[in-house]
């Protein structure tokens, strides 16, 4: 996912493309474990969804704490 379209979503959107985005991680890493090929290379660009989600919360965390300090 593109980090424009990341930017656009709400945080309550986040956290469910995340929770999506890891659910999805999981599914293949233990298909990979049980010998299946498919899917393998999406797994780097579901790692990076998830870090560019996490990046995002905390970009808006540290936001809201930075305004409520002034």
């Amino acid at each position: 996912m593109e980090i424009d379209k990341i930017r656009n979503l709400s945080d309550d959107e986040l956290k469910n493309e995340e929770a999506k985005a890891a659910e999805q991680l999981f599914r293949i890493r233990f298909a990979k474990s049980l010998g299946k090929q498919e899917g393998i290379g999406k797994i780097r660009s579901l790692k990076l969804d998830i870090a560019r989600f996490k990046t995002i919360a905390k970009e808006r965390n540290l936001a809201t704490a930075k305004a409520g300090k002034e």
